[in-house]
Order: C-alpha cells, then sequence, then structure tokens
C-alpha cells in the first residue's frame, strides 16, 4: 500500500450499508446476471446509490475477469469484470471489493454494476396493495378463534 492514501468515512464524505428490502435483478443482452433477494446498498458522500450482490447470487459464467484496478482511498482496490455478451459497452461493467477496508466490510467479495453497461439493475419490491393484509387474524372455521 506504498503511497496509497487511506481515508475514513465521516460526516464530509458519509458511508452506509443496508441489506436492501427489494430483490435485486440485473440483465444484460437478454440474460440475468445476478438475482438477489440479499443486496446490499451502499450510500457514499453524493454519489447515486449502489447495489452490492453477493457472489453466490452472481452468474459468474457470464463475467470475465480483467486485469484493470482502481484504487478507492474509502475503500481499497477495485477488481473488474467484463460481461462478453454484450460488448465493447460492458468491458469493465462490472466490479469487485476483494480485501476492503474493515470501515466497509460487509461489501467484501459482492459484485456492483455500472448501470450505463448493463440493461438494466431493476429493485422488484413486494406488491403491498396485495399483501397488506396477510398479517390480519382471520376467524377459524369454527367460529370460536381465530387462525
Amino acid at each position: 500500500m506504498k503511497g496509497k492514501q487511506l481515508k475514513l468515512p465521516g460526516p464530509d464524505h458519509p458511508i452506509s450499508i443496508e441489506r436492501n428490502p427489494a430483490r435485486v435483478v440485473v440483465s444484460v443482452a437478454g440474460r440475468v446476471v445476478a438475482d438477489s433477494r440479499n443486496a446490499l446498498t451502499l450510500r457514499e458522500a453524493a454519489y447515486p446509490p449502489v447495489q452490492y450482490i453477493p457472489p453466490e447470487d452472481v452468474d459468474f459464467s457470464q463475467l470475465e475477469r480483467t486485469d484493470h484496478v482502481t484504487y478507492c482511498p474509502y475503500k481499497r482496490d477495485w477488481n473488474y469484470y467484463s460481461l462478453p455478451a454484450a460488448g465493447k459497452k460492458s468491458i469493465n461493467a462490472v466490479w469487485s471489493y476483494e480485501n476492503p477496508f474493515p470501515s466497509v466490510g460487509h461489501i467484501r467479495g459482492h459484485v456492483a454494476f455500472y448501470p450505463d453497461r448493463v440493461d438494466e439493475i431493476a429493485e422488484q419490491f413486494p406488491d403491498v396493495r396485495k399483501d397488506w393484509t396477510d398479517w390480519i387474524p382471520r376467524p377459524d372455521r369454527t367460529g370460536r378463534g381465530f387462525t
């Protein structure tokens, strides 16, 4: 790490990571590349939120590791993948922090996608209009109790 600066998240550059309650589906060239109900949403300073997908929910057979590496003083080295099925637009379209700093350790090994280099990153939330009454007790068949 010679010469590489380390910065800690703080009031001037906040970083938060939380579980995304939605199902996150990433597609490119008509194929689903990632499908997760366990994505993490990272919010950093004024940047748009980024969805980090656990590796077990990514189809790595559609990714090709590249030699490209960049550095973030808040997170450490980024390692990149391309999506060959999408052609030139998806070169280095995917990244992962394999050994992030402890302050962002939850994203270790997770994979993120540049939104402009894939067809879609969809967040699918449950239909609360349909499911909102599931918690209401219903009379049982005897009429003396509830289920």
